[in-house]
């Protein structure tokens, strides 16, 4: 099994398995949930720049100032615009 197929088969499985809510107690604040953004970022830009996204996501949910859920689909290009990238530059 790749790489890729394996990171998707565990995302699949954390999913059918109740996800935030039943492993941490939380709910996701973005639509789609975190993990439903991660896989489709992986199948559209590859596992590393996927990863980096879904990171990134996983990072901004369930803050305590969250008053709502925050519609945000996955970009169509993992570009140097991303917050993930800008935090990088300005770590130089």
């Amino acid at each position: 099994m790749s790489p890729t197929r394996c990171v998707l088969w565990m995302i699949g499985r954390y999913r059918a398995t109740g996800g935030g809510r039943r492993w941490f107690g939380i709910d996701c604040n973005f639509e789609p949930s975190c993990s439903a953004f991660t896989e489709e970022a992986i199948r559209r830009h590859g596992l590393v720049p996927g990863m980096r996204l879904g990171w990134d996501r996983i990072r901004r949910c369930n803050r305590h100032d969250a008053v709502c859920k925050c519609h945000e689909p996955v970009p169509d290009r993992a570009t140097p615009g991303h917050s993930h990238l800008k935090r990088r530059e300005r770590a130089r």
